[in-house]
């Protein structure tokens, strides 16, 4: 198979799942970019549930980062909080209808009953080229990973969850396996 082929059936892929994303979305008055980044928010760490966050992962400008954030807070979805130490900051907090919004949309409706089609075995070889594809295009193009807590390495694993490298701060079992934007893979 060609990189062009591969290119081609990626691009498609996606279309499907924009789709799905859009008709979903528009039951709730939602763009695909608003689920986007409420999706985002729900499985991102501390470090990175802020406004700049969003738009670095999603590749969004400031402005389109605001209005988004306005129509899921207005909505909603979302709720701005300060931050304790630093009151310039803004973290932002899914709430709990807009968790459970991001639930119902995920997975995609076709992904599943096409992945049964397929062995486990080589569901799980495509999910180790995919991982492989999505790190080298991310090197390749000086992206930030935006990886879970448990594969970079800043961790250090302690008894119970982790001790961030970078900050030296406690990570509890469920922030290492949430998206940090300060993420990097081991060397």
């Amino acid at each position: 198979m060609s990189v062009r082929d591969t290119h081609d059936i990626l691009e498609r892929l996606s279309n499907l799942f924009r789709i799905e994303m859009r008709t979903f979305g528009l039951k709730f008055g939602l763009q695909p970019v608003q689920i986007e980044a409420l999706t985002y928010l729900t499985q991102c760490n501390r470090y990175s549930d802020t406004p700049q966050a969003v738009g670095e992962y999603l590749g969004l400008t400031k402005g389109t980062v605001s209005q988004t954030l306005k129509v899921l807070e207005q909505k909603g979805f979302l709720r701005k909080q300060q931050d304790k130490q630093d009151k310039r900051v803004v973290h932002l907090a899914p709430t709990v209808k807009g968790r459970k919004l991001i639930q119902q949309s995920f997975p995609a409706k076709g992904l599943e009953a096409a992945l049964k089609l397929t062995s486990s075995v080589k569901v799980r070889e495509l999910e180790e080229v995919l991982r492989s594809t999505l790190r080298g295009m991310q090197y390749h193009n000086k992206r930030k990973t935006f990886a879970a807590c448990q594969t970079c390495r800043f961790n250090e694993p302690q008894v119970k969850g982790a001790v961030c490298g970078l900050t030296q701060e406690p990570l509890s079992v469920q922030e290492i396996q949430l998206i940090c934007r300060e993420h990097q893979y081991p060397q």
